[in-house]
């Protein structure tokens, strides 16, 4: 296999990208100027050096001069201590936060338990997130917001983390609760536009 042909199959191992795709990317690399071209492959072979996970609500963000493995978000003092938003991947950090209606903390579950695959994802973080969310009673907290896609993956990874938290003696007066409607049937949060995500955490039930 050529140099071309690697990078095609690269790129058609990330999340959501097909053949066709992959190729235009691969193709499209091939048309930049040299210092741009350069400049890519520094970003791409210096991104895990620059970039960390936070500790607490392990979402990504660029490392800071005080080496702090908190983000800025969790590390931040006026944010709502009481809600804790439970989302798929960081990119739905993303789409929330565009939307200005939410001001609690976040968790990235890593993934998404397949409701036909009998096996857990390995990814998943749900060891991570029931460390969490003791740590967070001690600090207020008062509600798990399941941050799901509307999907029948979605459904039953909202029960997964549903069945962490019974686990918890002490969250026993912990409210769980599920985006409301403004999602469609189907939807990805990731590609829900900031006004439907302001309906959905609105009227969240």
């Amino acid at each position: 296999m050529n140099s071309l042909d690697r990078l095609i199959s690269y790129f058609e191992n990330f999340p959501g990208i097909g053949a066709r795709q992959a190729r235009r990317f691969a193709f499209h690399i091939l048309t930049l100027p040299p210092e741009e071209a350069a400049e890519l492959s520094s970003l791409v072979g210096g991104i895990q050096s620059s970039v960390t996970e936070c500790s607490s609500c392990r979402r990504f963000f660029a490392k800071n001069a005080s080496g702090s493995d908190t983000c800025e978000i969790c590390a931040d003092s006026s944010r709502d201590r009481s809600k804790l938003l439970v989302v798929e991947r960081d990119t739905d950090i993303r789409s929330i936060e565009r939307s200005g209606v939410y001001d609690g903390l976040y968790f990235v579950l890593g993934g998404t338990v397949p409701l036909l695959e009998s096996r857990e994802n390995k990814k998943l973080r749900g060891g991570g997130f029931k460390r969490i969310v003791e740590t967070r009673l001690s600090e207020g907290l008062r509600e798990v917001i399941l941050g799901f896609s509307v999907n029948p993956d979605g459904e039953n990874t909202g029960r997964f983390v549903e069945s962490i938290i019974k686990e918890i003696p002490s969250a026993d007066g912990i409210k769980v609760s599920h985006l409301g409607r403004g999602l469609s049937t189907g939807s990805e949060l990731e590609y829900a536009d900031p006004e439907t995500l302001k309906n959905a955490l609105q009227n969240r039930y």
